[in-house]
């Protein structure tokens, strides 16, 4: 029997996940699956539990690494239109997990609603950034997050809220497999002000980090009180190259993929950052970037 009889539609095989990364590297999936309602989410949800099926959930894969061999497993893009529309109510926002972060900030901004300006220039959707805590140095999505909506891998939805919701930096306690919505609460302000916050920002990252590059913004998260970028650059490591990675002369925090670049060049990259930053300043560097394999 075919495991996913009856979803066929959303449903594709042997899928080459590299072209849904801002990487675009990375090997296949055995199934992309694009639910349209959260009732699909659900079936689905239950037949991978069923048929012991790993399943990884796919935002707009700005911050991730895939193994170059692929994913023997299922993979789930919530991009459908129920799955990224967002709600206002008053100074309250209710936004989906498919949700682009990047027209949401603009959105807050017109109807001058300030609190989201932080996450200007991330490249993700809002289910990523409530996972991983979204943000840089001028804030963070879990300060102004009051709930948010979850499914777990057998397609039970619930919900969670503060203080039982907790975010750290680049971390959040939710354990659950799906992440719906979340509600965030806002505040009025002159939407001229706001704009002007965003284009700071803008500018500060247009200045500091690498954007028109194949990467995966920053690799690493900034140990207590220092700066990774910081860090690698004083162990001497900017422009060095493993294969098609390389350390960006411009922000060392970032590995740009030029051509020919493998996910297995990225790895090896990583771990020779890490063990000379070990070497050098005993600090053992964690990973901001996720990697599937």
């Amino acid at each position: 029997m075919n495991i996913f009889s009856g979803l066929e539609k959303i449903v594709e095989t042997n899928y080459p996940l590299a072209k849904d990364t801002w990487y675009g590297l990375g090997g296949p999936a055995d199934y992309l699956i694009r639910p349209e309602t959260v009732e699909q989410l659900k079936k689905v949800a239950r037949r991978c539990n069923e048929n012991n099926i790993p399943v990884y959930v796919l935002g707009f894969g700005s911050n991730l690494l895939i193994n170059d061999d692929g994913l023997r497993a299922a993979v789930i893009k919530l991009e459908a239109e129920k799955l990224a529309q967002t709600q206002f109510d008053g100074e309250q926002l209710t936004a989906w997990a498919g949700a682009k972060l990047s027209e949401l900030v603009l959105t807050c901004v017109k109807k001058g609603l300030s609190g989201i300006e932080a996450l200007t220039g991330i490249p993700g959707s809002i289910g990523g950034a409530v996972k991983m805590n979204a943000g840089g140095n001028f804030g963070d999505i879990g300060a102004v997050i009051e709930t948010v909506t979850l499914m777990d891998s057998q397609g039970n939805i619930f919900e969670k809220s503060k203080p039982e919701l907790m975010f750290d930096y680049r971390s959040t306690n939710i354990t659950a497999r799906f992440i719906l919505n979340a509600t965030l609460k806002l505040a009025s302000a002159d939407p001229e002000q706001i704009m002007r916050t965003v284009k700071e920002i803008w500018i500060y990252k247009k200045n500091s980090q690498p954007l028109n590059t194949r990467n995966c913004g920053c690799v690493f998260k900034n140990p207590r009180g220092v700066s990774a970028g910081a860090l690698i650059d004083r162990a001497g490591l900017k422009g060095l190259q493993i294969g098609g990675a390389v350390v960006s002369e411009k922000h060392a925090n970032f590995i740009i993929a030029e051509d020919g670049c493998k996910s297995r060049d990225v790895v090896r990259l990583i771990d020779a950052i890490k063990e000379r930053v070990k070497e050098q300043f005993g600090i053992e560097l964690e990973l901001e970037v996720e990697i599937w394999d």
